[in-house]
């Protein structure tokens, strides 16, 4: 019985390690060497496939992977309803936030009631925020740096993950509202809990006690 976990690239993969550790797992080939898509563990009835951010959920749920690691942003935007989320890990923190250029009243604009203009990749979180202070919002969808919209006149607004705000700096934009924090999540396929509770189970136990520890 075999337990698939889905991991992305990057910090949530760096991050995930030592809790995996904790729970005895240790990925045995470096992700950033390996061309492989499929990375074994020290043991034989664990392995991690290695998945874009945004299609983690996916994975799990429709049974790609028993459990996954994502992104509040990824799970809000990209729907985690049907997946069990037992644990916030604790990783790979940030927070999602609006920014504007330096010289954007963007206080004024929400108070007089005009349409804003904003780009970014998480359209449905940013609709509900919106909504919610009774914004009228014109959005626009983006993959790539978001960072250029505001300075190339494409939105006046952006909505994005900040984690040290530093590139907005660099690009003369500041942060004007929180949105939210986020942080990543593990997430558990319902059948495969089921299926597999008790090596699950094992899982789940040991990344709780390995946060409670920290």
């Amino acid at each position: 019985m075999t337990i698939t976990l889905a991991l992305s690239k990057g910090r949530i993969f760096e991050e995930t390690l030592p809790l995996l550790k904790a729970a005895g797992i240790e990925v045995t080939e470096d992700p950033e060497k390996s061309r492989k898509l499929i990375l074994p563990t020290n043991r034989e009835d664990v392995r991690v496939v290695l998945v874009r951010a945004t299609d983690v959920p996916t994975y799990v749920q429709h049974g790609g992977a028993d459990l996954g690691v994502a992104g509040r942003d990824v799970l809000l935007e990209h729907g985690g309803e049907q997946l069990y989320q037992p644990l916030d890990l604790q990783i790979a923190k940030c927070r999602m936030s609006v920014a504007v250029r330096e010289d954007f009243d963007y206080a004024a604009a929400v108070r007089q009631g005009s349409r804003i203009r904003v780009a970014t990749k998480y359209t449905q979180v940013a609709r509900q925020h919106f909504a919610d202070k009774g914004v009228h919002v014109d959005l626009i969808k983006l993959y790539g740096s978001m960072e250029l919209a505001p300075l190339t006149g494409l939105a006046d607004a952006i909505v994005d993950l900040v984690s040290t705000g530093s590139t907005l700096k660099a690009n003369h934009l500041v942060e004007v509202e929180q949105i939210m924090p986020i942080s990543s999540r593990l997430v558990v396929n319902q059948a495969a809990l089921k299926l597999k509770r008790q090596p699950i189970r094992a899982i789940i136990d040991a990344f709780s006690t390995a946060i409670s520890s920290r």
